[in-house]
């Protein structure tokens, strides 16, 4: 939350205990208790801006009932000092504060001076956090889950960013393993098939038109030069070709999705830096592995795991969990970073229960976290979408970047938290109305922009407001809205903390619906003129933070629409 309803929340603290104290010095409470004070929000506005129920949860250790301590507490509060205006009790004994016209103003005026700079904060302390999303397959294009992961990997990082973290954005190229020899395979075959048709394709081999398109490029390179050339001299070959290739291609598909990785890593490196072998000596001598059978185990069932689980194989070779302990090694130790985030599909699970029980025991609890997306599901006309009409494929990263503005693609893959399935309408997101929550938000973005040029046309410029000005801004519409734009700072903050960029997505819809409700209720154009500026000074507020949140997820911000 910001610095100013921090203040204010702290002041109230403040208040009731020293209405408690006062109350036990006059004899009206038994002794001064020592439970903390929590306070919380109302649902109903009705009830106040801030409850608490200091009273109830006093009540077993003064032995009163709850209603008779915070009479007791109303007689001696004193908010001379503080945001609130007034405080009643209300059922079993709530106390319930109301804030006070200066409270709203100096909202206000604390958005409006802030700026940019206005819903960050310093929680994150600077803490180095690597943000690891979409780390797609090389060998073939990239799917609707990196889509997905993609838009919510690039603004978590944004997220993290804005609540005071020193955030990097990384991708992990796979160019090792079992998936590269089946991509040399299948690049070999496809190759020899360009001189003889005859040669089939195994069922477990790479299909993809991609890889007919690579081989094809290689051999409109060098001819069938490398035919008689050693099997797995020609795959080397065609792999070092291809991947590079793929890669760019990944690369630039990614930026036309406004996603620019401050790293690529490569797993390769983890081999040739040596990290893979010091990851398999620390683990030896760790404690937490034992041999059987020539393999090495990792005691999983020491930390809560239901079994055991192979570390390196009896034939002296790693099991494919061994680079992603390694590259979290070289994340947290080799590079220093404090806390590693790696944005997955939900299918990952069960690796990621494995992997992050070796983890926590290496580095410790919470260094290395997972972020799990749940599948997307394409709906057009209300029926469920598996192909492209244009290539009778299945639909990627790339063809929804041919087809849909980008502004929607990261809005609306940003509005469901990741643990949630979620169908996304390819009618909806090129729709141009209110029902497009992203036209939505920059339609209220526009709209506002539109007010001060009309105004600038009829001579009449924004100015600085005073205080007592701003506390003219006491409509419900109004109080309804500084509330929400005071509310940002925490949001931020939390959906940092959750590893949910979504909350700020919903934010900004709520906004833009509670703007519409203020500038239909609220007239501006006609009014007194202190008035008149204190709504254009509230208008600009929703202006400006619209504005900064859209930018902040790579969204465009129009001044018209």
């Amino acid at each position: 939350m910001s610095i100013l309803v921090q203040q204010a929340q702290s002041q109230i603290k403040q208040a009731i205990e020293a209405a408690a104290k006062a109350a036990f010095a006059a004899g009206e409470l038994p002794s001064i208790p020592a439970e903390p004070i929590t306070l919380e929000t109302p649902a109903d506005r009705r009830n106040g801006d801030l409850s608490s129920n200091a009273a109830m949860a006093w009540a077993r250790e003064l032995r009163q009932p709850p209603r008779k301590i915070a009479e007791a507490l109303i007689q001696h509060m004193n908010l001379a000092d503080t945001y609130a205006l007034r405080c009643e009790t209300a059922g079993a004994g709530f106390l319930n504060f109301y804030y006070s016209d200066v409270y709203y103003a100096d909202i206000v005026a604390d958005v409006l001076a802030k700026g940019d700079a206005y819903g960050r904060s310093d929680i994150g302390k600077g803490e180095r956090v690597l943000v690891e999303f979409v780390s797609a397959n090389p060998t073939g294009p990239m799917h609707m889950g990196n889509a997905r992961g993609g838009a919510l990997g690039d603004c978590l990082a944004t997220v993290l960013e804005a609540a005071g973290y020193d955030v990097e954005r990384e991708f992990y190229v796979n160019d090792g393993g079992n998936q590269i020899e089946k991509f040399g395979l299948s690049l070999d075959i496809r190759y020899r098939q360009n001189f003889n048709e005859a040669i089939e394709m195994p069922e477990d081999a790479y299909h993809g038109e991609d890889i007919t398109q690579r081989a094809k490029e290689f051999a409109g390179q060098y001819g069938d030069a490398w035919l008689a050339k050693p099997e797995q001299e020609r795959r080397d070959a065609l792999v070092a070709f291809a991947l590079p290739l793929n890669v760019e291609e990944i690369q630039a598909n990614l930026e036309r999705y406004r996603i620019k990785y401050d790293t690529w890593f490569y797993e390769s490196t983890l081999y040739e830096s040596g990290e893979v072998d010091r990851v398999i000596a620390l683990l030896r001598e760790s404690g937490q592995t034992y041999e059987r059978d020539g393999a090495l185990w990792f005691r999983a069932t020491d930390v809560g795991l239901d079994k055991d689980f192979v570390i390196v194989r009896s034939n002296g070779l790693p099991t494919y969990i061994v680079p992603d302990i390694a590259y979290h090694h070289n994340k947290l130790v080799t590079r220093g970073f404090g806390r590693s985030i790696l944005v997955l599909g939900s299918d990952h699970h069960g690796h990621t229960i494995r992997l992050g029980a070796v983890l926590d025991a290496m580095f410790g609890q919470g260094r290395a976290q997972f972020v799990l997306t749940q599948l997307v599901k394409l709906v057009q006309g209300g029926e469920i979408v598996r192909m492209s009409k244009r290539t009778g494929k299945s639909i990627t990263l790339e063809d929804l970047l041919d087809d849909i503005p980008i502004d929607a693609l990261r809005f609306l893959f940003n509005m469901r938290d990741p643990a949630s399935a979620m169908d996304f309408d390819l009618d909806l997101a090129v729709e141009q109305s209110a029902k497009n929550p992203v036209y939505y938000c920059q339609y209220a973005h526009a709209r506002i922009c539109s007010i001060f040029r009309r105004f600038e046309e009829e001579g009449i410029a924004p100015r600085a407001c005073t205080k007592e000005e701003l506390c003219l801004l006491n409509a419900p519409e109004e109080r309804e809205l500084i509330r929400l734009l005071a509310a940002l700072t925490g949001e931020i903050a939390e959906a940092a903390r959750a590893c949910d960029p979504a909350r700020v997505t919903r934010y900004c819809m709520e906004l833009a619906g509670q703007f519409h409700k203020f500038y239909n209720a609220c007239r501006v154009k006609g009014e007194e003129e202190s008035l008149l500026q204190a709504r254009l000074a509230l208008c600009a507020c929703v202006r400006d933070v619209l504005g900064n949140l859209l930018r902040m997820f790579k969204i465009g911000a129009p001044e018209k629409m």
